[in-house]
């Protein structure tokens, strides 16, 4: 596995050993051992999966702390703009965003501290989404950033006419609204 540093301090895409022939294709999605080895060292609990039609808009969702959670994300099948927003207040990256696309084809991992607001929008006809977390979902420490916020301006690939948002992310806050509890830690 490959380990990519992002200017956002923490945030790792993850490039797997994609071994490939005549039959098709193998590789290791998840290894304690590697992750660990490439500075990751998260005891996962959870595995939540997707599955999401062209022109959805899931997100921007992340749960307060004590009950954050930190995301391994990677796509099975299709296509998806994954894109995350830094909430942790004294951070060198507060309030900027960062996407990547990650694909069935590229079988690109996103690791997602603590801290970040997490959202996805699907490019293909359908996409298939897997995640897995290292706290349990907890429903009232759920927490949200209104998808189209003007002060973060994102690009979710989706022309607006095309766009599918649940009534609740349409109801988030916008960023400066939103309720963050996270605090940067340089060490």
């Amino acid at each position: 596995m490959e380990f990519i540093a992002t200017e956002f301090p923490g945030l790792m895409v993850i490039k797997p050993d994609v071994f490939i022939d005549p039959r098709g294709y193998f590789f290791e999605s998840f290894s304690e051992k590697k992750l660990s080895e490439g500075g990751i060292n998260q005891r996962f609990v959870q595995d939540n999966q997707s599955k999401s039609v062209y022109g959805v808009i899931r997100g921007l969702h992340y749960q307060i702390e004590p009950y954050a959670q930190t995301k391994l994300v990677r796509v099975l099948s299709g296509t998806i703009r994954d894109i995350v927003v830094d909430i942790r207040k004294g951070s060198p990256t507060f309030g900027k965003i960062y996407s990547l696309e990650l694909s069935c084809e590229n079988k690109l991992q996103f690791f997602v501290p603590k801290g970040f607001a997490h959202g996805f929008s699907v490019l293909s006809e359908t996409a298939v989404v897997l995640y897995k977390t290292d706290n349990y979902y907890t429903p009232a420490a759920e927490r949200g950033i209104h998808y189209k916020d003007r002060f973060l301006s994102i690009d979710w690939g989706i022309e607006n006419a095309d766009e599918i948002v649940a009534a609740r992310d349409n109801a988030f806050p916008g960023f400066r609204e939103a309720e963050m509890n996270f605090t940067f830690d340089p060490a």
